[in-house]
């Protein structure tokens, strides 16, 4: 620590200087003191002198400098596997038992030299006190996101080592050897589980569609495998309410056994179907929860059609048809207006692409679209200039380059993170001159606004609107391809495109539902889901109040029931409840608005998650290439040790010292307050012992 001034330094000569000033003048030219001795006029002049030359030395603002060193010392990450199939394989007693305590010791031995923190992942990552707690049970295995994890949390922290304690399998996320290339810091693996392979029939996966419709046939692709069972055989059954549907026999002729069996299934009624795919079991097999699935697909009654009509051949016309279709529920038509005579009463939804525009105003269309009451989709070119009544006029104005702005408070639907960052990164579009009554009008629905150049304005780009019963759309823009593209290109896919173009799709093809109460819950949840779902109730001008309470009783295929209150958000209502068991559930939600009570009736299935019981083969394999890219060691749990060892030898891993500089004013130590009021306490009990004033 040292002083720093604000003031020269010599300038303590005047504190002193006034010190003694002030004391003699006060104690030695006061004539009224001449009856005290001398030792008594001494002493309280030193105290009163010390008094003014602090006071004094304060008005020169003097900052106590000081330099605060804390030391981190190297952490060690203890990352432990908690799911199923770590608990499954022939050692499960041990891993349960002693090597807990195995971990243990490894855990008291590093914290003598360095800090440890213990990890578990699987489902999600989750920090621990003490391996004990750890239940093997969770249901998924996600090793990409613990790297994830640690370079977020631990980015600007003094990382040792990760050390790794799995069996190698993941069911979800990315390859971790290839997903942890920012990872700067040596890994040890512990190589659990049982590679011995075993002889198992799985029933590995069953590809369907979400969706269905009634009346058609549906495909279904089942993969099935077997190891160690040449020459046996089993049989595929799918089965329904009970009801045999498919069945087929299933020789094994090798191995390592494998086949796809295509299945062609009938839709024959409407709502969620629970579909049984299940294998025989052999008496040799060494896992028999891995032979049965269920699937379940949401029938519905009918397709949405959606027309697309253009003024010409574009680019833009491909990126929507293409991403409206990756929806099954929507069909898709497409012509040029002058080639299309049919009528608009069979569509949901028109998208009408530079239409009507300066050379075809296209009014028969615009006519008989208004009649219908069908939602439109406007796609202005480059050339379109709308007035405030979103008529088609005549101009030469040029178009302006632009990108998109998100509206955070667009009221109609929700967009996901991921899309509302990919929006930033979207190229310009062309988009057309637009009057400023259309700018002013406030009954719009703005999801975008127009950023031209580095200007953020509030020009809509794409905005909706509804006039009684008629819902519209208007991008003000071309260009949507190369949106499409920009997606592929940073993600190699279309997802958030797709996204996007269906959120759209569904707000205006949806047909409104005007019931003073919903409730808004998916059809079918996995074991480890949280059962969450929604619930709106409007009053009688069809505005969204919170004020009555709603309420929920849950019942499972046992009739027990389970009562719940949903609870009260800005304008709706919101209800977890929690992670249920497996099976299927009835629910009838009630809310009293007034003297009406209205109700919901519904139905949901929770489903058993097996991932973890499809494959139980260790990959120590990949352990050992982590390891290996990373500058550590596999070792084996009866040898924990070795770990301790390793990293203890290592030289690069090392206690960082980080120094900080702190100024502070010198008058805000309380000591030096109480110091005044000492010295100023002893001057006046010494004036009053005395007998003067």
């Amino acid at each position: 620590m040292n002083l720093i001034f604000e003031y020269p330094s010599w300038f303590l000569l005047f504190c002193i200087a006034a010190g003694i000033i002030y004391a003699g003048v006060l104690y030695f030219r006061n004539k009224k003191l001449k009856e005290f001795s001398h030792l008594t006029i001494r002493l309280m002049a030193v105290f009163r002198f010390f008094v003014i030359t602090i006071l004094a030395f304060f008005l020169l603002s003097p900052l106590l400098k000081s330099v605060i060193r804390e030391v981190e010392k190297p952490v060690i990450i203890i990352a432990q596997d908690n799911s199923e199939s770590i608990g499954v394989g022939k050692d499960s007693i041990f891993i349960k038992n002693e090597y807990k305590q195995n971990v243990q010791k490894l855990i008291d031995e590093l914290e003598s030299k360095y800090e440890v923190l213990l990890y578990s992942f699987a489902d999600k990552v989750k920090e621990y006190s003490k391996i004990d707690s750890l239940m093997f049970n969770e249901k998924q295995t996600d090793i990409s996101a613990l790297f994830s994890e640690i370079e977020t949390r631990y980015s600007n922290r003094n990382i040792g080592a990760l050390i790794l304690a799995s069996d190698g399998l993941y069911n979800k996320g990315a390859n971790p050897l290839y997903s942890s290339d920012k990872l700067r810091v040596p890994v040890y693996t512990i190589a659990l589980g049982d590679t011995t392979v075993k002889k198992d029939i799985v029933l590995l996966k069953v590809e369907h569609n979400r969706l269905a419709y009634l009346g058609n046939k549906f495909p279904m692709e089942i993969i099935v495998s077997a190891k160690q069972l040449k020459g046996k055989s089993t049989k595929l059954e799918i089965q329904k309410g009970g009801i045999t549907l498919f069945t087929q026999a299933i020789i094994i002729n090798s191995e390592a056994f494998n086949i796809k069996i295509p299945v062609l299934l009938e839709a024959n009624e409407i709502g969620l179907q629970k579909y049984n795919v299940r294998l025989s079991t052999l008496a040799e097999e060494n896992n028999i929860s891995n032979n049965n699935l269920n699937v379940f697909i949401d029938v519905l009654n009918a397709k949405q059609k959606v027309l697309i009509l253009a003024d010409a051949p574009h680019p833009d016309i491909a990126a929507i048809k293409a991403s409206i279709e990756s929806n099954q529920n929507y069909e898709v038509e497409s012509y040029t207006a002058d080639n299309f005579d049919k009528s608009f009463n069979k569509y949901n939804l028109v998208i009408l692409h530079q239409l009507p525009n300066i050379n075809n105003p296209a009014s028969k269309i615009i006519s008989e679209l208004n009649l219908s009451n069908i939602p439109v989709w406007l796609i202005s070119g480059a050339s379109t200039i709308l007035k405030s009544d979103l008529s088609v006029v005549a101009s030469d104005q040029k178009f302006n380059e632009c990108e998109a702005v998100l509206d955070n408070n667009f009221p109609l639907f929700t967009i996901s993170d991921e899309l509302r960052k990919a929006v930033k990164r979207f190229p310009a579009v062309a988009s057309p001159y637009i009057s400023s009554a259309l700018e002013k009008n406030s009954s719009l629905s703005v999801l975008f606004y127009q950023r031209i150049g580095i200007v953020d304005t509030k020009t809509p780009l794409l905005f909706f609107n509804t006039v009684g019963e008629n819902k519209s759309a208007i991008f003000m823009g071309e260009g949507l391809w190369k949106w499409r593209l920009q997606n592929f290109a940073s993600q190699g896919n279309h997802i958030l495109f797709d996204e996007l173009i269906s959120k759209i799709v569904q707000v205006l093809s949806a047909k409104v539902d005007k019931s003073f109460f919903k409730v808004i819950v998916k059809n079918n949840f996995f074991e480890n889901e949280l059962i969450e779902m929604d619930a709106e109730v409007y009053n009688e001008s069809y505005e969204l109040i919170t004020e009555p309470e709603v309420s929920i009783v849950i019942s499972n295929s046992d009739n027990k029931k389970f009562l719940f209150t949903f609870s009260k958000t800005n304008n709706s209502f919101r209800l977890n409840a929690g992670i249920m068991p497996t099976g299927e559930y009835k629910f009838e939600a009630k809310v009293k608005v007034g003297d009406k009570i209205y109700l919901q009736k519904g139905v949901f299935t929770v489903s058993a998650l097996q991932v973890e019981l499809m494959n139980t083969i260790a990959d120590h394999q990949l352990l050992y290439s982590i390891s290996e890219k990373y500058d550590g060691e596999m070792v084996y749990p009866n040898n924990l040790a070795v770990i301790a060892k390793k990293i203890n030898n290592r030289t690069d891993l090392k206690s960082i010292v980080y120094s900080q500089k702190k100024l502070s004013d010198l008058i805000n130590l309380k000591w030096i307050f109480f110091l005044l009021i000492s010295f100023l306490s002893f001057e006046w009990f010494i004036r009053k012992r005395s007998g003067a004033y």
